[in-house]
């Protein structure tokens, strides 16, 4: 996997569970992406002293996980605030401080579960935390962005223009590293890619065909929080980071 690999950079952007399995191996720092919306649940949880417990299937066995971690279990359908814990963003908003929540998501979730077999730094990010997550990311030698995609009805990855968007204002956010072309392509999209544009793509017009419009404009806010949320052993809790770079 040489070829592949970006190992020549600080700074490499490769998509979902192929880049945990071919590239983790080589980073100190791993940074999941999944905007919508495991990334921005974990933003929103980590803002109110949430933890969040990813896990990556919707079935009896999250309810047995979330007991064995004194946590409670969100419901695997996506609901409307006021109908429990779920993936929207938006259910998470009334999370009181030191709410214990196991989060089942195919995506965010399953590629932490991933990374937690290498001795890598995991971090995940999304919009709303992009600069704290680079002050966070900074101390490490080399770090693997992954954006993480969705699954086609076959299972096959689907590419999701939203994760690589945010995938490159990270990127953006640590330019004075050496950067990978996936990574500096990434930048691009970024830089180039309007609010408004990414409220059309296929992730934001499956939500709001649903009507989880709201998830949207919380998932698409830029830097509105402080906070890099970091795995620690089984939850992803939030913490400031000192501004050692202008960004």
């Amino acid at each position: 996997m040489t070829d592949f690999s970006q190992a020549d950079f600080d700074v490499r952007v490769e998509w979902g569970a192929p880049a945990i399995e071919h590239l983790a191996a080589e980073a100190d720092c791993i940074v999941i992406i999944d905007v919508m919306s495991f990334s921005t649940c974990v933003s929103v949880a980590g803002e109110r002293s949430g933890m969040i417990f990813p896990y990556p299937w919707k079935d009896a066995s999250a309810q047995q996980f979330a007991a064995e971690n004194d946590a409670e279990c969100a419901q695997f359908d996506r609901r409307f605030q006021g109908q429990g814990f779920t993936l929207s963003p938006c259910s998470l908003l009334n999370m009181t401080a030191g709410t214990r929540l196991v989060l089942p998501s195919p995506n965010g979730s399953a590629l932490t579960f991933k990374a937690k077999a290498h001795k890598a730094a995991i971090f995940t990010a999304c919009f709303r935390n992009l600069t704290a997550t680079a002050r966070a990311c900074e101390k490490y030698r080399q770090i693997l962005i992954v954006p993480a995609g969705e699954k086609w009805p076959d299972n096959s990855l689907r590419p999701a223009l939203e994760d690589f968007a945010a995938a490159g204002g990270l990127v953006s956010r640590l330019s004075h590293r050496r950067l990978s072309a996936e990574a500096r392509a990434a930048r691009a999209v970024y830089q180039h890619l309007t609010r408004a544009e990414l409220e059309r793509c296929g992730s934001a017009r499956e939500l709001n065909r649903r009507g989880f419009a709201a998830d949207i404009a919380l998932c698409l806010e830029e830097d509105v929080s402080d906070l890099a949320c970091q795995f620690q052993g089984r939850y992803f809790t939030a913490h400031r980071c000192k501004k050692d770079r202008s960004f």
